[in-house]
């Protein structure tokens, strides 16, 4: 009788280790069951919260599926939310907007220009280059010799 019940307490005590033991592997294939996207573009991001969206998805399960897919630093939670409302709204568009900000300086022109002057005088100093284009930076000028 004894032999029976030192028996049932060994398979007990192996029966919890087992149990322990299969948790912990699901635990494990559950944490790495996903492959994650590493620099996903944001419209691609965008396109996955306006699908969703669509799907009547609620933000913070998309902002957690987000996040197993594409990393935890993909997008904030609150930009999640806010480009869900803009969706809601009816914004289609998952590219940038155009932002109003500093105008792009660098045309065919002032190429040109920039290369004829570098011609015209091979012992410039970005000094002087700048007396020439003071609308262009200095770091950019210096940007541009030292590609060139």
């Amino acid at each position: 009788m004894r032999m029976c019940s030192d028996f049932l307490y060994q398979l007990r005590s192996h029966r919890r280790h087992f149990v322990k033991l299969l948790l912990c592997l699901c635990l494990f294939l559950a944490l790495n069951l996903f492959k994650t996207i590493e620099g996903a573009a944001d419209c691609e991001i965008r396109s996955v919260i306006r699908f969703l969206n669509a799907r009547n998805v609620l933000p913070s399960e998309i902002h957690h599926q987000i996040c197993q897919v594409y990393g935890d630093n993909a997008m904030s939670d609150g930009m999640v939310r806010k480009l869900v409302r803009m969706f809601s709204e009816g914004r289609e568009n998952v590219h940038d907007e155009a932002r109003s900000g500093r105008p792009f300086l660098v045309n065919d022109d002032l190429v040109l220009k920039f290369n004829e002057r570098v011609r015209d005088d091979r012992r410039f100093t970005i000094s002087d280059l700048f007396l020439h284009f003071p609308h262009i930076s200095r770091t950019l000028l210096y940007d541009i010799v030292s590609s060139g």
